[in-house]
């Protein structure tokens, strides 16, 4: 059986997800008229055991596809998929056998019960757990004797994901998990998915929630036009970009002219000023010198706080048009990857 390992300095990965050169093309009749789009073009992806991996793109990226693939609901034009060591197209009933799935979207039965949902899916695994406690991990207990036509959409969410945990799955898809949840339900489920990564499961998910990824996640794909075009740790998407940090200025007072003199430092893209507090957007390697300008316009620096680039302004650096998808690097694992 093929099998790919990474390694990262010391310690050696075997994959949970394999994805080598997949192009999905849908259309393309030889009629007038006739065409075809290309959700994913070449597309290699590993996922390590044991990680949680979040995979971002904007709508019509590819992430649905992706996933469609991996559950063998479509099939690749090209190239291959493994699932935990199988071919998702060859070993369906195996890859299906050790992983637990929140679709997007996903449609319950509006006549059965919560308990009757969580029972199915602990039949159809073999497993042991009782409906009972199910629920109440997932923050439905009052509601599993309810039918599930009743329920909100962050309930309906929380069952669903209920039923994918059932028989500890190696492996959980989660597309859009926190679809419906308020602050609270989101919260509960980035702590669910980091208690499975610590049981040893591994954690594919796709979300537009770019906070739930930044707090959860190992590393980070990020899907443009059907291609991988960044995948890393948030920290070192940072590096790896020239997105501005953000240097936040407490001085006694600000003088007339400060601002443009920040402004007019090279690696400044932006400064502004509100009561006391000085916000500027510059590199990072540009924070001694702004403070040092800053101190020579006369106010004194009573204190200053930075902010690295959240997750949002590292996506929109990846996916917009002009974005860095056409730096390669190297990743921890000694893999080369499209940036």
């Amino acid at each position: 059986m093929k099998k790919f390992i990474a390694t990262d300095g010391n310690r050696t990965h075997m994959t949970a997800i394999e994805l080598d050169g997949v192009t999905k093309r849908y259309g393309g009749g030889l009629g007038r008229g006739g065409g075809s789009v290309e959700a994913l073009s070449d597309l290699d992806l590993r996922v390590r055991e044991g990680e949680i991996y979040g995979f971002l793109g904007p709508n019509g990226a590819g992430k649905s596809t992706t996933i469609d693939v991996l559950l063998d609901f479509t099939r690749p034009t090209a190239g291959t998929a493994r699932v935990l060591g199988h071919d998702a197209q060859e070993e369906t009933l195996a890859v299906k056998e050790r992983i637990g799935v929140l679709p997007d979207g996903f449609q319950t039965y509006n006549r059965l019960t919560g308990r009757q949902h969580l029972e199915f899916a602990i039949d159809s695994k073999n497993g042991d757990e009782r409906p009972e406690a199910v629920a109440e991990r997932v923050g439905i207990p009052d509601a599993i004797d309810r039918k599930a036509g009743g329920y909100s959409k962050g309930m309906t969410q929380r069952l669903v994901l209920g039923m994918a945990l059932v028989g500890e799955p190696d492996l959980l898809i989660l597309d859009e998990p926190s679809t419906g949840l308020d602050p609270t339900g989101a919260r509960e489920m980035r702590e669910i998915i980091e208690a499975e990564r610590d049981r040893g499961a591994t954690v594919f998910f796709s979300s537009h929630i770019l906070g739930q990824v930044d707090s959860v996640c190992d590393r980070v794909g990020i899907l443009r036009n059907g291609e991988l075009v960044a995948e890393d740790s948030i920290e070192g998407l940072r590096e790896a970009t020239d997105t501005d940090a953000t240097l936040v200025v407490e001085v006694d007072r600000v003088p007339d002219g400060v601002l443009d003199e920040v402004q007019s430092l090279s690696a400044v893209s932006d400064a502004r000023a509100e009561g006391t507090t000085i916000t500027v957007s510059c590199e990072d390697t540009a924070k001694t010198q702004v403070l040092g300008t800053i101190e020579d316009s006369g106010a004194t620096v009573e204190d200053f706080t930075t902010e690295d680039a959240s997750l949002e302004d590292l996506f929109v650096a990846y996916t917009e048009d002009g974005g860095p998808n056409s730096r390669r690097s190297t990743a921890p694992d000694g893999t080369e990857v499209r940036q």
